[in-house]
């Protein structure tokens, strides 16, 4: 897993790549209805929010290739023949992204990956970038419930189903991200006061409480 060092270039990559991706399509679809997305809402879609698409595939992959193929897979899904109503079209697109990013990683509660090396030029000076640093190395599994229940806000029952497992293992995955994300920005708040002297403004994670 790697690191995003130069986000933007990624952004500027995928921004040229998906402009001159499929307008033409829309061509092919006349025969729908009004209050159906055409290919050339979601074609808008990707290109107004293409930072945060682009953020939620980063996070779920934690590699910016596949962050990539996550995006352009999903602009190609969405632009060839997705029929959903136009008021949907960005939550779809966003859904799409999520389940692209499931089939490139396979996210399974039993496997689990070494977390990734951040190199100390690397290392968080700030609370959200300890959490963001915390968030991809938690487990694929567990990364991808805590994205998608809590982040999202998928119910855990349309969670589970697109992740293939059971409402129980996903809910250990939830409580494991937890914990774990709340260690990691605890030792952090401590790391930057000791560092910087004074007090730093909690990251909130969730209303959930954890044991």
């Amino acid at each position: 897993m790697a690191l995003v060092n130069d986000p933007l270039g990624a952004y500027r990559r995928l921004d040229g790549m998906e402009l001159r991706m499929s307008w033409h399509k829309q061509k092919q679809s006349f025969g729908r209805a009004e209050q159906h997305a055409w290919p050339a809402d979601f074609c808008r879609v990707f290109h107004q929010d293409m930072g945060v698409l682009y953020w939620l595939a980063l996070t779920l992959t934690s590699d910016e290739g596949k962050a990539e193929e996550c995006f352009v897979a999903g602009l190609e899904e969405c632009i060839e023949g997705t029929s959903v109503f136009k008021e949907w079209a960005r939550s779809w697109s966003r859904r799409v992204v999520i389940k692209n990013a499931i089939r490139l990683m396979s996210p399974r509660p039993e496997v689990t990956f070494p977390s990734p090396v951040i190199p100390q030029q690397e290392k968080a000076r700030k609370q959200g970038e300890f959490a963001l640093v915390a968030l991809v190395q938690l487990t694929a599994f567990d990364r991808f419930v805590y994205v998608m229940t809590v982040l999202e806000g998928y119910t855990d029952r349309d969670c589970a189903t697109l992740l293939g497992c059971s409402t129980a293992d996903l809910v250990e995955g939830r409580l494991r991200a937890l914990r774990q994300l709340r260690r990691a920005i605890q030792h952090a708040s401590t790391r930057l006061q000791d560092h910087e002297g004074e007090s730093q403004e909690p990251v909130v994670l969730n209303d959930v409480e954890v044991a």
